[in-house]
């Protein structure tokens, strides 16, 4: 019970083979997992840029104040 068997050491090798061996594999798991979150964020980004681009396109609407305002000052003049 206080000991590992032969087995249990095979599966700690194989991990750490797994893990740490050959060409970084765990690095290059991070990176793809970074590049892939920066896609999502600059994805979302993008979102936020085609509605503003939207709204800018948008007329804005006349406040009735502001022409009733224009009419007074043209009739008074």
């Amino acid at each position: 019970m206080g000991s590992l068997s032969w087995v249990h050491w095979l599966i700690v090798l194989v991990i750490m083979v797994v893990l740490f061996g050959g060409r970084g594999k765990l690095s290059g798991l991070m990176g793809d997992a970074a590049k892939g979150i920066r896609a999502f964020k600059d994805g979302l980004k993008g979102d936020e840029a085609e509605v503003a681009e939207e709204e800018e396109a948008r007329p804005l609407p006349r406040t009735a104040s502001k022409t009733t305002a224009a009419k007074k000052t043209k009739t008074s003049a």
